[in-house]
């Protein structure tokens, strides 16, 4: 999993990746708008709740 505030490029440059079927961990994307502590708690459950490689292949944004 790739966490980032790089709504600009980093998106785009995952679903290009699963497009041409390649391998991509998950992306999820965070506001600079949202508060630290509200996306670090929100990691932390998707973390705890995930299995392994729930999330691959998909961009996702926080909160949750």
């Amino acid at each position: 999993m790739l966490v980032t505030h790089d709504a600009a490029t980093l998106a785009g440059h995952a679903y290009d990746r699963v497009r041409a079927g390649q391998r991509m961990p998950g992306v999820f994307e965070a506001s600079p708008a949202v508060p630290i502590g509200r996306a670090i708690d929100n990691l932390l459950l998707i973390v705890e709740f995930s299995l392994e490689g729930e999330w691959e292949g998909q961009v996702r944004y926080l909160p949750m």
